[in-house]
């Protein structure tokens, strides 16, 4: 596979507004709503781990999704090149879903809320087998996970990084333990659905922009999903 150097691609400029924010994806209906949510629950983790993935070479990607080399995450990030992802959704089956403060320290994003989990596939990895992994490093879960939804964004973030994402979305169901890198998480919680909602609308800024896409963009799957699991 082709590396970033021997690679050009039509989506290597960075975006010229700092803070546009564009989402694009199969339309979907109005989000969901509904309660407010309370006080932070879960746990508070401060200690450091080593497992860092942040220097991993990630799979460059046009806008079918269909490889065209590979890159450095960092520096993926930092041209705003178009790449492949995975996210994972993960409730329990009292219909609550699980969310993590991301590390104030992570390179960006950090300190907002998000999903279970938000990663990328290695090289010639799938990204099923790949979001089942990642969703045990980062939170130390493991269960089965089943496809949900293709999201496709392009935002910038926070530090001059730029997302410009094709993401593979997975839900599971677990009622387990939790034991999250705490280079990766801050806290978590598990909240009900329709008071995550809510609070997704009437306090977006305290959630990641992709978080926020997947609700506004493809909130019929996620429903469907949390209701029958």
């Amino acid at each position: 596979m082709k590396t970033l150097a021997s690679t050009t691609l039509a989506n290597a400029a960075v975006i010229g507004n700092a803070g546009q924010n564009i989402g694009y994806s199969t339309p979907a209906t109005t989000c969901l709503n509904g309660g407010r949510f309370g006080g932070i629950g879960g746990s508070i983790l401060s200690v450091f781990s080593a497992a860092s993935n942040d220097y991993d070479s990630i799979v460059l990607v046009d806008a079918d999704d269909v490889p065209q080399g590979v890159a450095p995450k960092i520096e993926v990030h930092r041209r705003g090149l178009k790449h492949r992802a995975l996210s994972v959704l993960v409730r329990n089956r009292a219909g609550d879903m699980l969310v993590h403060r991301r590390n104030p320290e992570k390179y960006h994003s950090g300190g907002l809320w998000t999903n279970a989990c938000c990663s990328h596939p290695r090289p010639d990895e799938p990204a099923g087998e790949a979001a089942q992994r990642r969703l045990a490093e980062e939170m130390g879960i493991r269960c089965d996970v089943k496809p949900l939804f293709i999201a496709r964004y392009r935002a910038a973030v926070s530090n001059g990084f730029i997302e410009d994402e094709v993401v593979h979305a997975f839900g599971g169901t677990y009622d387990g333990p939790v034991v999250p890198d705490p280079a990766e998480v801050s806290e978590w919680k598990w909240m009900p659905l329709p008071e995550l909602a809510d609070d997704l609308i009437s306090r977006p800024e305290l959630y990641t922009i992709w978080f926020r896409h997947y609700f506004r963009e493809h909130d019929d799957a996620i429903a469907a999903w949390m209701r029958c699991g």
